[in-house]
Protein backbone atom coordinates (compact mmCIF):
# COMPACT_ATOMS: atom_id res chain seq x y z
CA UNK A 1 0.00 0.00 0.00
CA UNK A 2 1.33 3.44 -0.90
CA UNK A 3 0.18 7.00 -0.21
CA UNK A 4 -0.78 9.65 -2.75
CA UNK A 5 -1.86 13.28 -2.31
CA UNK A 6 -5.23 14.37 -3.65
CA UNK A 7 -6.22 18.07 -3.95
CA UNK A 8 -9.28 19.13 -1.98
CA UNK A 9 -11.75 21.93 -2.53
CA UNK A 10 -11.38 25.12 -0.53
CA UNK A 11 -8.87 25.76 2.26
CA UNK A 12 -6.44 27.33 -0.19
CA UNK A 13 -5.94 24.19 -2.24
CA UNK A 14 -4.55 22.03 0.56
CA UNK A 15 -4.05 18.33 -0.10
CA UNK A 16 -4.81 15.22 1.91
CA UNK A 17 -2.77 12.01 1.87
CA UNK A 18 -4.88 8.95 1.18
CA UNK A 19 -3.77 5.33 0.90
CA UNK A 20 -3.69 3.87 -2.62
CA UNK A 21 -4.25 0.13 -2.96
CA UNK A 22 -1.70 -1.80 -5.02
CA UNK A 23 -3.36 -3.24 -8.11
CA UNK A 24 -2.86 -6.97 -8.57
CA UNK A 25 -3.83 -9.38 -11.38
CA UNK A 26 -7.30 -8.61 -12.83
CA UNK A 27 -7.38 -5.18 -11.13
CA UNK A 28 -4.77 -4.02 -13.65
CA UNK A 29 -7.08 -2.77 -16.42
CA UNK A 30 -4.59 -0.97 -18.66
CA UNK A 31 -3.93 -2.39 -22.13
CA UNK A 32 -0.11 -2.78 -21.98
CA UNK A 33 2.45 -3.01 -19.19
CA UNK A 34 6.22 -3.09 -18.92
CA UNK A 35 6.88 -6.51 -17.40
CA UNK A 36 9.68 -7.67 -15.10
CA UNK A 37 9.86 -11.40 -14.39
CA UNK A 38 10.39 -13.07 -11.00
CA UNK A 39 14.18 -13.00 -11.47
CA UNK A 40 14.29 -9.24 -12.04
CA UNK A 41 14.87 -9.53 -15.79
CA UNK A 42 13.22 -7.11 -18.21
CA UNK A 43 10.66 -8.85 -20.41
CA UNK A 44 9.56 -5.69 -22.20
CA UNK A 45 6.26 -4.04 -23.08
CA UNK A 46 3.60 -6.69 -23.63
CA UNK A 47 -0.21 -6.80 -23.49
CA UNK A 48 -1.64 -7.12 -20.01
CA UNK A 49 -3.54 -10.25 -21.05
CA UNK A 50 -0.28 -11.98 -21.98
CA UNK A 51 1.34 -10.87 -18.71
CA UNK A 52 -1.59 -12.33 -16.74
CA UNK A 53 -1.34 -15.58 -18.67
CA UNK A 54 2.39 -15.78 -17.93
CA UNK A 55 1.73 -15.20 -14.21
CA UNK A 56 -0.89 -17.98 -14.12
CA UNK A 57 1.41 -20.44 -15.87
CA UNK A 58 4.16 -19.80 -13.32
CA UNK A 59 1.86 -19.82 -10.31
CA UNK A 60 2.62 -16.16 -9.49
CA UNK A 61 0.82 -12.82 -9.31
CA UNK A 62 1.05 -9.81 -11.59
CA UNK A 63 1.73 -6.82 -9.32
CA UNK A 64 1.81 -3.18 -10.40
CA UNK A 65 4.95 -1.66 -8.85
CA UNK A 66 5.14 1.69 -10.72
CA UNK A 67 1.62 2.89 -11.57
CA UNK A 68 2.73 6.39 -12.66
CA UNK A 69 5.09 5.14 -15.39
CA UNK A 70 4.04 5.05 -19.04
CA UNK A 71 3.22 2.25 -19.45
CA UNK A 72 2.94 1.07 -15.82
CA UNK A 73 5.63 -1.30 -14.59
CA UNK A 74 4.44 -4.69 -13.35
CA UNK A 75 6.34 -7.57 -11.83
CA UNK A 76 5.76 -11.29 -11.43
CA UNK A 77 5.90 -12.32 -7.78
CA UNK A 78 4.16 -14.18 -4.98
CA UNK A 79 2.15 -11.26 -3.65
CA UNK A 80 1.13 -12.98 -0.40
CA UNK A 81 4.74 -13.81 0.43
CA UNK A 82 5.80 -10.29 -0.57
CA UNK A 83 3.29 -8.67 1.81
CA UNK A 84 4.35 -10.99 4.64
CA UNK A 85 8.04 -10.11 4.16
CA UNK A 86 7.22 -6.39 4.05
CA UNK A 87 5.20 -6.53 7.27
CA UNK A 88 7.95 -8.53 8.98
CA UNK A 89 10.60 -5.98 7.98
CA UNK A 90 8.41 -3.13 9.23
CA UNK A 91 7.95 -4.85 12.59
CA UNK A 92 11.71 -5.42 12.89
CA UNK A 93 12.48 -1.80 12.05
CA UNK A 94 9.95 -0.54 14.60
CA UNK A 95 11.36 -2.88 17.23
CA UNK A 96 14.91 -1.52 16.83
CA UNK A 97 13.83 2.09 16.39
CA UNK A 98 13.72 4.43 19.36
CA UNK A 99 11.36 7.38 19.09
CA UNK A 100 12.85 10.38 20.87
CA UNK A 101 10.30 11.97 23.17
CA UNK A 102 10.35 15.30 25.00
CA UNK A 103 10.01 14.85 28.75
CA UNK A 104 9.34 17.78 31.08
CA UNK A 105 10.58 18.29 34.63
CA UNK A 106 9.01 21.19 36.55
CA UNK A 107 10.46 22.94 39.59
CA UNK A 108 9.66 25.99 41.73
CA UNK A 109 12.11 28.81 42.61
CA UNK A 110 11.86 27.98 46.35
CA UNK A 111 12.62 24.26 45.94
CA UNK A 112 14.97 22.79 48.56
CA UNK A 113 18.22 20.99 47.75
CA UNK A 114 16.89 17.47 48.37
CA UNK A 115 13.93 17.93 46.04
CA UNK A 116 16.20 19.50 43.43
CA UNK A 117 18.46 16.43 43.51
CA UNK A 118 15.39 14.22 43.12
CA UNK A 119 14.30 16.21 40.07
CA UNK A 120 17.83 15.91 38.69
CA UNK A 121 17.79 12.12 39.06
CA UNK A 122 14.45 12.01 37.26
CA UNK A 123 15.84 14.09 34.39
CA UNK A 124 18.97 11.89 34.26
CA UNK A 125 16.75 8.82 33.90
CA UNK A 126 15.02 10.41 30.91
CA UNK A 127 18.34 11.37 29.30
CA UNK A 128 19.82 7.91 29.80
CA UNK A 129 16.73 6.49 28.10
CA UNK A 130 17.50 8.53 24.98
CA UNK A 131 14.83 11.22 25.43
CA UNK A 132 15.18 14.98 25.48
CA UNK A 133 14.29 16.89 28.64
CA UNK A 134 12.60 20.25 29.09
CA UNK A 135 13.44 21.80 32.47
CA UNK A 136 10.83 24.37 33.52
CA UNK A 137 10.86 26.81 36.44
CA UNK A 138 7.35 28.01 37.39
CA UNK A 139 7.07 31.55 38.83
CA UNK A 140 4.13 32.91 40.81
CA UNK A 141 3.28 36.37 42.12
CA UNK A 142 6.30 38.23 43.47
CA UNK A 143 8.64 35.46 42.30
CA UNK A 144 8.47 37.07 38.85
CA UNK A 145 10.76 39.83 40.18
CA UNK A 146 13.61 37.32 40.73
CA UNK A 147 14.30 35.49 37.45
CA UNK A 148 17.92 35.12 38.52
CA UNK A 149 16.80 32.47 41.03
CA UNK A 150 15.35 30.36 38.24
CA UNK A 151 18.48 30.71 36.11
CA UNK A 152 20.66 29.67 39.05
CA UNK A 153 18.54 26.54 39.57
CA UNK A 154 18.72 25.60 35.90
CA UNK A 155 22.49 26.12 35.85
CA UNK A 156 22.77 23.88 38.92
CA UNK A 157 20.73 21.18 37.19
CA UNK A 158 22.87 21.51 34.07
CA UNK A 159 26.01 20.85 36.14
CA UNK A 160 24.34 17.87 37.82
CA UNK A 161 23.25 16.41 34.47
CA UNK A 162 26.52 17.03 32.63
CA UNK A 163 27.48 13.28 32.64
CA UNK A 164 24.08 12.41 31.13
CA UNK A 165 23.34 15.13 28.57
CA UNK A 166 24.20 18.47 27.02
CA UNK A 167 22.38 21.80 27.07
CA UNK A 168 20.58 22.19 23.77
CA UNK A 169 18.91 25.54 24.54
CA UNK A 170 20.04 27.94 27.26
CA UNK A 171 17.59 29.19 29.93
CA UNK A 172 15.02 31.58 28.51
CA UNK A 173 12.13 33.42 30.12
CA UNK A 174 8.71 32.89 28.53
CA UNK A 175 5.85 34.55 30.40
CA UNK A 176 5.73 33.06 33.89
CA UNK A 177 8.11 30.20 33.10
CA UNK A 178 11.82 29.84 32.43
CA UNK A 179 12.80 26.84 30.30
CA UNK A 180 15.99 25.03 29.33
CA UNK A 181 16.30 22.07 26.96
CA UNK A 182 18.81 19.22 27.29
CA UNK A 183 19.62 16.42 24.84
CA UNK A 184 21.08 12.98 25.67
CA UNK A 185 24.70 12.15 25.02
CA UNK A 186 25.68 9.80 22.22
CA UNK A 187 25.97 6.09 22.99
CA UNK A 188 29.12 5.34 24.96
CA UNK A 189 31.41 2.42 24.25
CA UNK A 190 31.52 0.02 27.18
CA UNK A 191 34.81 -0.69 28.99
CA UNK A 192 34.73 -4.37 28.00
CA UNK A 193 34.31 -3.51 24.31
CA UNK A 194 37.17 -1.02 24.54
CA UNK A 195 39.45 -3.63 26.15
CA UNK A 196 38.60 -6.23 23.49
CA UNK A 197 39.31 -3.75 20.71
CA UNK A 198 42.63 -2.81 22.32
CA UNK A 199 43.62 -6.49 22.59
CA UNK A 200 42.78 -7.09 18.93
CA UNK A 201 44.90 -4.10 17.89
CA UNK A 202 47.83 -5.44 19.95
CA UNK A 203 47.58 -8.87 18.32
CA UNK A 204 47.50 -7.33 14.85
CA UNK A 205 50.55 -5.19 15.65
CA UNK A 206 52.55 -8.22 16.87
CA UNK A 207 51.64 -10.20 13.76
CA UNK A 208 52.72 -7.33 11.52
CA UNK A 209 56.07 -7.01 13.35
CA UNK A 210 56.72 -10.74 13.04
CA UNK A 211 55.89 -10.69 9.33
CA UNK A 212 58.13 -7.67 8.70
CA UNK A 213 61.07 -9.31 10.55
CA UNK A 214 60.78 -12.45 8.44
CA UNK A 215 60.61 -10.41 5.24
CA UNK A 216 63.65 -8.30 6.16
CA UNK A 217 65.93 -11.26 7.12
CA UNK A 218 64.74 -14.38 5.32
CA UNK A 219 68.29 -15.92 5.21
CA UNK A 220 68.71 -15.59 8.95
CA UNK A 221 65.40 -17.35 9.53
CA UNK A 222 66.38 -20.18 7.19
CA UNK A 223 69.84 -20.49 8.81
CA UNK A 224 68.29 -20.70 12.27
CA UNK A 225 65.92 -23.38 11.04
CA UNK A 226 68.81 -25.35 9.48
CA UNK A 227 70.85 -25.11 12.71
CA UNK A 228 67.90 -26.41 14.65
CA UNK A 229 67.57 -29.38 12.30
CA UNK A 230 71.35 -30.12 12.45
CA UNK A 231 71.23 -30.09 16.24
CA UNK A 232 68.44 -32.63 16.20
CA UNK A 233 70.44 -34.89 13.80
CA UNK A 234 73.58 -34.79 16.01
CA UNK A 235 71.56 -35.63 19.08
CA UNK A 236 70.04 -38.60 17.27
CA UNK A 237 73.48 -39.88 16.21
CA UNK A 238 74.84 -39.58 19.75
CA UNK A 239 72.03 -41.69 21.15
CA UNK A 240 72.74 -44.60 18.79
CA UNK A 241 74.97 -47.40 20.30
CA UNK A 242 77.57 -49.18 18.11
CA UNK A 243 76.71 -52.75 17.19
CA UNK A 244 79.32 -55.39 18.37
CA UNK A 245 81.26 -57.10 15.57
CA UNK A 246 80.40 -60.76 15.01
CA UNK A 247 83.44 -63.04 14.94
CA UNK A 248 83.47 -66.38 13.24
CA UNK A 249 84.18 -69.31 15.62
CA UNK A 250 85.56 -72.52 14.11
CA UNK A 251 84.55 -75.59 15.96
CA UNK A 252 85.92 -79.09 15.65
CA UNK A 253 83.64 -82.03 15.23
CA UNK A 254 84.39 -85.11 17.30
CA UNK A 255 83.53 -88.56 16.18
Amino acid sequence: MCWQRYPTRGNGGTSISRPVQTRVNERIRIREVRLIDENGEQVGIIPTVDALQMARERGLDLVEVAPNAMPPVCRLMDYGKFRYEQSRKERESRRHQHVVELKEVRIRPKIDDHDLETKGRQAAKFLNGGDKVKLTVLFRGREMAHPDLGKALLDQLADQLRPHGTVEASPRMEGRTMTMFMAPLKAKVSVADREREREKEGNRAREQEQTSDENENPQGSQAALQDHRNGQDHAHEGNEEPQPAQEGIAGEATV
